[in-house]
């Protein structure tokens, strides 16, 4: 079936897969498609992927989606881009990778960040709203100044996962105000900051920056190069993009004031929009879509603690399939743990706490694979709760929490985490929230949607919503004893 307003493209670029979904204009999914791309640990807390993979996955996904629905690329009205946010994503003069891409499950920089952090005081919290973690750009730009300082001698611009593939598509280089806002921009101002890098002692870094755009603007049109990879028609417009869990919270309707959106993925995302930026090291204030002429923030606490620890755990301990495991741990009566089931840790690649790795506690002869995969299902939700509590400390929290992310598919899982949270979920239509939250900024860039507002009444509508059935309370007082102790152990 066609439609003669076109359809709307997003492309949402994680840190494995790199999915690319067609869109009508109401929000419904056409298509979409999938690209894997290796993920390379050269050296113990390496996390790396080289560039051009990433674009080929990426290229790869928009002609794979364009010939599954069969739609005409004259017909794709717009693209619009996310992709996941920290890391360091380096480019020459010409536009060319430096050196493979640092992820954000990297954690080489954990002494450059402990030192930034003695540095800075709390100076970076009041000026950028986040304090420097392993992952951020200032930790990693501080690790290669120190170890490869030939890349950054070679480097002509800092960019974001979304922002190198819109460079291929485009030939542009730029960035938008979500993404920037993870690095060296003024909290409140919203743009980019000397008094910041210098703060660091980065101001040799400042010739790095990319030009800043809004993410609903066009800011460039697809090339005949990057046509011909893809399948798009040449001249097609591209919207600068945006952060992934910024597109997530677009995607699944969670843009109002005081709205909380969770992602089940890869990363622990826990996020609150206000209206004025509150500062606490628990959480970073960062940039989010403007509501008309005003600023907007979004408070997210994040750690990466999420379902990477599901993903480790099928590939150790084995398993058909993610959704075999979890239907498998929480089937019938196996939502509800005896006092005796173990608990998991799921620090595999950090925390929201300093601890001493991850960990599997109370293990006993007796329990079974599903037992064991119930704990590690169990341990991401509790951490999803340590987050929202946090955040809940300062902000008022508005209606339901909305859902999204790999997790959100699994009805199961989904009330699971309405049990910790002790708060209502809802899981909306978008079964590619960041992928449609991209294509509803492209809509709104060409002008299908007259604001970011009407394009959530447009597109989102809720399909499932789970109540809490019952406490998980003492066994979330275990968790916290057991991970504070274990804290103690650290080297």
């Amino acid at each position: 079936m066609t439609y003669p307003e076109g359809y709307l493209l997003g492309i949402d670029a994680g840190q494995t897969v790199i999915k690319a979904a067609l869109f009508d204009p109401s929000g419904h999914e056409v298509a979409v498609a999938r690209a894997t791309t290796a993920v390379s640990s050269p050296h113990p807390h390496w996390q790396e992927r080289d560039m051009d993979a990433a674009w080929g996955a990426a290229a790869d996904a928009v002609r794979q989606v364009l010939d599954v629905s069969e739609v005409d690329p004259t017909a794709v009205l717009a693209v619009g881009l996310a992709g996941h946010n920290d890391g360091l994503h380096l480019v020459d003069g010409a536009g060319r990778p430096v050196r493979p891409a640092v992820l954000a499950t990297d954690s080489r920089a954990v002494a450059e960040a402990a030192r930034l952090c003695e540095l800075t005081g709390e100076s970076a919290l009041a000026m950028t709203g986040s304090v420097p973690l392993p992952y951020s750009p200032v930790s990693i730009l501080a690790w290669l100044r120190a170890h490869e300082p030939s890349a950054l001698e070679r480097a002509a611009a800092l960019l974001y996962c979304k922002d190198w593939l819109s460079l291929n598509l485009t030939g542009e280089v730029a960035t938008d105000p979500t993404d920037a806002s993870a690095f060296a921009t003024d909290l409140w101002t919203q743009e980019w900051s000397t008094a910041v890098l210098e703060l660091y002692g980065l101001e040799d870094v400042a010739r790095l920056l990319p030009p800043m755009r809004r993410s609903s603007v066009v800011s460039g049109t697809v090339t005949a190069t990057a046509a011909e990879r893809t399948g798009l028609r040449p001249g097609t417009p591209v919207v600068t993009g945006c952060h992934d869990v910024d597109a997530n919270a677009l995607g699944i309707g969670a843009i109002g004031t005081g709205a909380l959106s969770l992602v089940l993925g890869t990363f622990s995302i826990n996020q609150v929009v206000g209206n004025a930026p509150v500062v606490d090291p628990r959480w970073q204030a960062r940039t989010f879509f403007p509501d008309g002429a005003s600023p907007r923030w979004l408070h997210m606490s994040t750690s990466p603690s999420g379902a990477s620890n599901l993903e480790w755990a099928v590939r150790q301990f084995g398993g058909a399939s993610y959704e075999s495991v979890i239907s498998a741990a929480l089937r019938d009566g196996a939502l509800a743990p005896v006092v005796d089931d173990p608990l998991y840790l799921p620090f595999l690649y950090g925390g929201p706490v300093p601890s001493s790795g991850g960990g599997l506690v109370g293990l006993r002869g007796w329990h079974t694979a599903a037992d064991v995969y119930r704990a590690v299902l169990e341990g991401i939700v509790f951490n999803h709760r340590w987050h929202v509590e946090a955040l809940g400390s300062s902000f008022p929290l508005v209606g339901a929490a909305r859902l999204c992310g790999g997790g959100a598919r699994s009805a199961a899982w989904s009330q699971l985490l309405a049990d910790a949270l002790g708060l209502p979920v809802e899981v909306t239509d978008a079964a590619e929230a960041g992928a449609r939250g991209a294509a509803m900024l492209a809509g709104a860039g060409v002008g299908a949607f007259a604001d970011l507002g009407a394009a959530v009444d447009a597109c989102v509508r809720v399909v499932r919503r789970h109540e809490p059935t019952r406490s998980l309370d003492a066994r979330y007082g275990r968790y916290l004893a057991t991970a504070e102790a274990l804290a103690t152990l650290r080297t």
